[in-house]
């Protein structure tokens, strides 16, 4: 079965040990930095259809590849937290389980 998706870094070694061969290489830098974005992805999806019980491992995984992103891009946890806390003084955060049913655009040229 082929893969050609980012995997954690004991992988190889763990299917070896269960009797599988496998092949892999090491990415480069930007080959890296996009393999985490589809991560991010990827885990953000596997959270989003987990179950309540599931759910704390799958929050570990995307919170493992937000942690190597920071890291690889340079960016500290206190500048997202900044942001963070940016973005909710300005349009809120999510406690009041607000969703959007419609907009009116009045320029929309009907």
């Amino acid at each position: 079965m082929n893969y050609s998706k980012l995997v954690r870094d004991g992988i190889p070694e763990h299917l070896q040990k269960a009797g599988l061969r496998c092949g892999w290489e090491t990415m480069n830098e930007a080959e890296y930095r996009q393999a985490l974005r589809e991560k991010l992805v990827e885990e953000a999806q596997e959270a989003a259809q987990a179950n309540e019980q599931e759910l704390v491992f799958e929050l570990a995984d995307l919170y493992e590849v937000m942690e190597v992103l920071m890291k690889v891009y340079a960016i500290t946890p206190t500048s997202v937290q900044e942001a963070q806390e940016c973005k909710r003084h300005e349009r809120g955060g999510f406690e009041r389980r607000i969703r959007l049913l419609w907009v009116d655009d009045e320029n929309d040229g009907a």
